[in-house]
């Protein structure tokens, strides 16, 4: 095993990495013994040279360290990615998440000890979404592993921008191997079909994270008007229609996920949701003003708290958002109220609803709190990777 270089911790600072936290911030670093460049494995010791954990260097991130493995005798070679790789691939199999129309996450980040890997399968299609410099020196090597186990028909690469400069990556979305679809791409879901645009659509082209969500949602839909906001290309829409729901409205504000959205209705045959575009806030407020009311309303928004600087804003969009969706709906409807923000805890999405129960002065039932699907698992030592709430509530 070659020598590397090593990360000293500041006094009082080697508790979480022990604790097997992966992430080390620069503010928690001493100083660096060696020249590594990024990308390079490091090893992380306290003040007094005990070994705490091997990970890979990047001078241009926060996140100075990324860890991946505790044990002193494991070097982060080729063969350690590759393990990796392969117990991720044997949990979503062991989950039945191996449907080969379907779609899953194979790779969740962190979750999976593969800090800055993201890989989605939508049918015979990879997506690979690299958040980190360690992924991105290795990019080669795992899509060459994916290639030789998985045999897709082709490997797309998506990159967030925000993400990108904060870990100092110059990535573009590309082809990386095989042939890219030159239209959507069709996936099968509890029984639903979805058109998945994987070149330009949201994150890696579908919302994987929800599956398990929308189908918990469609026994409190039958027979009711469904509202189902930030409704993107249909899940929650379409999962409620199909359940036999009376009436479901979809609105969104991009005009392409609406046409999608519209494509995937006709695709499943079902006559009973129509689509919109709007701004999701001015249209309930429109909704209001018509007095219509609803007997389910889905709140499914985007990230609205990117950072804890931003938690207070993030909780008073919520709250708005929340009080406009228990006004649109009929004395005992069902509310399903989500966030992926991370930085918003279960416990502050309850204490937001609470206050929107006391502004409103509507009774809110919790009756099922919900997280990702299993695909997405939560690693107990890095709490950011349970960041999806959904409440599904009812509302007097």
């Amino acid at each position: 095993m070659s020598k590397s270089a090593q990360v000293i911790l500041r006094s009082g600072k080697a508790k979480p990495f022990f604790g097997r936290h992966p992430w080390v911030l620069a503010s928690a670093i001493e100083r660096l013994e060696g020249q590594p460049a990024d990308g390079q494995v490091v090893e992380l010791r306290t003040q007094t040279g005990h070994f705490v954990a091997r990970g890979i260097w990047n001078s241009k991130s926060r996140i100075r360290v990324r860890l991946y493995t505790w044990r002193q005798e494991e070097d982060l070679d080729e063969a350690f990615w590759q393990r990796r790789l392969e117990e991720a691939i044997r949990l979503r199999s062991l989950l039945g998440y191996d449907d080969p129309g379907g779609a899953v996450r194979l790779v969740y980040s962190e979750a999976d000890g593969l800090s800055g890997l993201i890989v989605d399968r939508y049918a015979q299609y990879l997506v690979v979404q690299v958040t980190a410099a360690a992924m991105a020196s290795r990019l080669q090597l795992l899509v060459d592993w994916l290639v030789q186990q998985i045999q897709p028909k082709g490997i797309l690469l998506r990159t967030d921008p925000a993400t990108l400069r904060a870990e100092g990556l110059h990535l573009e979305d590309k082809l990386l191997w095989g042939q890219a679809p030159q239209e959507p791409v069709e996936i099968c879901e509890n029984g639903l079909r979805y058109l998945v645009d994987l070149v330009q659509g949201q994150k890696t082209g579908f919302y994987l994270d929800q599956r398990e969500n929308r189908r918990a949602i469609a026994r409190y839909c039958q027979g009711r008007r469904v509202l189902d906001m930030f409704c993107y290309t249909g899940g929650f829409a379409l999962a409620a229609a199909q359940a036999g729901a009376e009436s479901v409205l979809g609105i969104d504000d991009s005009q392409k996920a609406v046409q999608l959205a519209q494509a995937n209705a006709q695709l499943n045959r079902l006559t009973n949701v129509r689509f919109e575009q709007g701004d999701c806030f001015h249209s309930m407020e429109r909704l209001l003003s018509e007095n219509q009311r609803f007997g389910c309303v889905v709140l499914d928004p985007p990230r609205f708290a990117r950072s804890r600087r931003t938690l207070k804003r993030a909780l008073q969009a919520y709250h708005w958002l929340n009080r406009l969706g228990v006004e649109l709906l009929q004395p005992g409807g069902i509310l399903v109220t989500c966030s992926c923000s991370g930085h918003v805890s279960r416990e502050d999405f309850l204490q937001m609803l609470m206050g929107v129960s006391q502004k409103s002065a509507r009774s809110i039932q919790v009756l099922q709190q919900r997280g990702a699907a299993p695909d997405h698992p939560v690693l107990v030592t890095c709490p950011e990777t349970d960041y999806l709430k959904c409440f599904i509530c009812r509302v007097q």
